[in-house]
């Protein structure tokens, strides 16, 4: 199964309607996007709550780390470049961190407020490898943007 971004960006749109705190959209879209394609085994949020510090938010999955710094892993990196990052296989990524042993590939997008600022990563974990393409970071980043851009 692979998602209907489409139908998905209006669902979102539909049930965050009018709501500014992040960690109600964060909630919502993690369960959203979690449940929209079975490729995604682990779907949360990792805030940004400190210079250079990334703790984890709304999520759906098994447990994750509890705080990341922006050196380390992809998440981090996501946050220290402000760049989608798409991990193919995991193993091959420097500084990897398996908050999951079953984790093979990872797709991973900036968050970002109506001002700009990063306020999160979008994490996204498949147990399979190179399940994620750039469509998915396309449409996502769609609709993390449209979100967002009121919190």
């Amino acid at each position: 199964m692979h998602v209907d971004y489409p139908s998905l960006a209006k669902t979102v749109a539909a049930l965050t309607e009018g709501e500014t705190d992040p960690i109600a959209l964060m909630a919502t879209i993690a369960c959203e996007v979690h449940h929209a394609d079975d490729r995604f085994d682990w779907t949360g949020f990792y805030r940004v709550v400190a210079p250079g510090l990334l703790k984890i938010g709304p999520y759906q999955g098994g447990h994750g780390c509890l705080t990341i710094p922006f050196e380390r892993g992809v998440c981090g990196a996501a946050a220290r470049s402000g760049e989608v990052q798409i991990v193919p296989d995991v193993d091959a990524f420097p500084g990897h961190i398996a908050c999951a042993s079953s984790t093979r590939s990872e797709l991973v997008l900036p968050v970002r407020n109506g001002a700009g600022a990063l306020i999160a990563v979008f994490d996204i974990d498949s147990d399979r490898p190179d399940a994620f393409t750039a469509e998915d970071a396309r449409a996502l980043s769609a609709i993390l943007r449209d979100a967002f851009r009121d919190a």
